[in-house]
C-alpha cells in the first residue's frame, strides 16, 4: 500500500510540474522583421481544343405518360445515331437533363404536361461532332461551347506556373536588393490557376445553324483561352 501511494504522489507532482512548464511559456511572438510579400503572374494563351454541343427537344400534352414516351423515343433515336459515330476522347456521347413537369391553368389546376430531354456530344474531333449533330433530326441544337481538355489544361498550366515562379524569384531578388539585402529565403508560398475564355455561342445562334445545316456539319469556330497562374507568398530578406 505504501508503494502505491508513493507512485500516486510522484504522478501528481510530475503533472503539476508539466502544467507549470506550460503556463511558463510566453504567450506572444516577436514581430516579423525583414519579411516581404511577393506576388507574380504567368499567362499563356492557347487554342481551345474541346467542343461540346447539346441537342434538346421539348414535348407537351395532356397525358404525362404520353409526353414521357415521346421524349424517350426522340432521345433513343438520337442516342442510337450518335453512338455509331462515337470514339473515346474524340467524340463522347452522354445524356443530359431530362425533365417532366405539370402545366397549370388560371385556376391553379393541372391541364397538361411539358417535358424536355438533352443529348450531349463532346470531344476533340470537331468535324466528327458537328457532322453527327447536323444529321440528328429528332433533337434540335441547344448550345455550343468550347473549353480546354484536361491534357491541354495541364500542359499549359505547367508552362504558366513555371513562368510565374521565375517571375516570383526575380521579383524577390529585386526587392531584397532594393532594401540593401544580399539574398532571401522562401517563407511560404501559394499557387493558384484559372483560365479565361470566350463566352459560349448564344442558344438562338446555335439553333439557327441547325435549321440551315440539316444533314450536314454545323459550322463552329473555337476561340482561345488564357491560362493564368498566380504565385504569391512571403520571403525573408537576409
Amino acid at each position: 500500500m505504501r508503494t502505491s501511494k508513493s507512485i500516486a504522489v510522484c504522478v501528481l507532482l510530475a503533472g503539476a510540474a508539466f502544467a507549470s512548464g506550460v503556463m511558463a511559456q510566453p504567450t506572444h511572438h516577436e514581430p516579423l522583421q525583414n519579411v516581404a510579400q511577393i506576388s507574380a503572374t504567368g499567362t499563356v494563351e492557347v487554342q481551345q481544343d474541346l467542343l461540346s454541343i447539346s441537342l434538346t427537344t421539348t414535348r407537351d400534352g395532356t397525358d404525362a405518360g404520353a409526353v414521357q414516351t415521346q421524349l424517350k423515343q426522340a432521345l433513343d433515336a438520337a442516342l442510337t445515331q450518335a453512338k455509331q459515330a462515337a470514339a473515346p476522347g474524340q467524340m463522347d456521347v452522354r445524356t443530359g437533363n431530362f425533365s417532366l413537369y405539370p402545366r397549370y391553368n388560371k385556376d391553379g389546376k393541372i391541364n397538361g404536361w411539358q417535358g424536355s430531354t438533352e443529348l450531349l456530344l463532346e470531344g476533340k474531333d470537331f468535324p466528327r461532332i458537328t457532322s453527327t449533330a447536323g444529321k440528328i433530326q429528332t433533337l434540335t441544337m441547344g448550345n455550343v461551347s468550347f473549353a480546354l481538355s484536361r491534357e491541354q489544361r495541364a500542359k499549359v498550366e505547367g508552362e504558366a506556373q513555371a513562368q510565374a515562379i521565375e517571375r516570383f524569384k526575380a521579383k524577390a531578388t529585386e526587392v531584397a536588393r532594393s532594401f540593401g539585402f544580399g539574398s532571401y529565403s522562401l517563407r511560404e508560398v501559394s499557387v493558384n490557376a484559372n483560365d479565361q475564355g470566350p463566352i459560349p455561342r448564344p442558344r438562338m445562334m446555335a439553333m439557327s445553324a441547325k435549321a440551315e445545316m440539316a444533314d450536314s456539319s454545323v459550322p463552329v469556330e473555337a476561340g482561345k483561352s488564357t491560362v493564368l497562374v498566380n504565385v504569391s507568398g512571403s520571403v525573408q530578406m537576409k
